[in-house]
């Protein structure tokens, strides 16, 4: 299976890529805990059914120490016992900010309510930034058809060069 364009073979889709990896950074590079970055950008990309993200923050989360049955659970997190009240919170972010035509006014007041509980104003801002980014990622790979299957942690490093 082979995708249908490849975003790193063409001069203005690799500028782009490039472009985007970097503004990965500035998340990835924030307070919000790398274990619940991880947990959201797998929630969000589950629920679009983005097979090479969902193949891509499973071995990242893996290779970052998260544990299989936590990431076996994200899926059903509510009925889970292993995820804290922090990570319950965005998730259910990344859940609101991903459906947003689901939901009449986005993300529900009470779930805003539980992620100001218990992330910061940089963590919150990190928050945001990571469910808009992941739901472009999703949305790329899968108009292009991105095929799973074949990430290996850290084989994207080259991009933030």
């Amino acid at each position: 299976m082979d995708a249908r364009f490849n975003m790193f073979g063409n001069e203005l889709a690799a500028k782009f890529a490039k472009r985007f990896v970097a503004a990965s950074l500035v998340i990835d590079g924030s307070t919000l805990p790398k274990p619940t970055q991880e947990l959201v950008s797998l929630r969000a990309s589950q629920i679009n059914g983005c097979g090479f993200c969902v193949d891509m923050h499973t071995k990242d989360a893996a290779a970052a120490g998260e544990s299989s049955v936590r990431l076996n659970l994200v899926a059903a997190w509510r009925e889970a016992t292993v995820f804290t009240d922090a990570e319950r919170a965005a998730l259910a972010l990344a859940e609101e900010g991903t459906r947003l035509a689901d939901h009449h006014h986005g993300v529900s007041d009470e779930t805003w309510a539980q992620v100001r509980k218990h992330y910061d104003d940089d963590q919150v801002a990190a928050l945001v930034g990571l469910v808009a980014l992941i739901n472009a990622a999703n949305r790329m790979n899968v108009i292009v058809r991105n095929p799973a299957g074949s990430y290996e942690p850290g084989m994207f490093a080259s991009l933030t060069n």
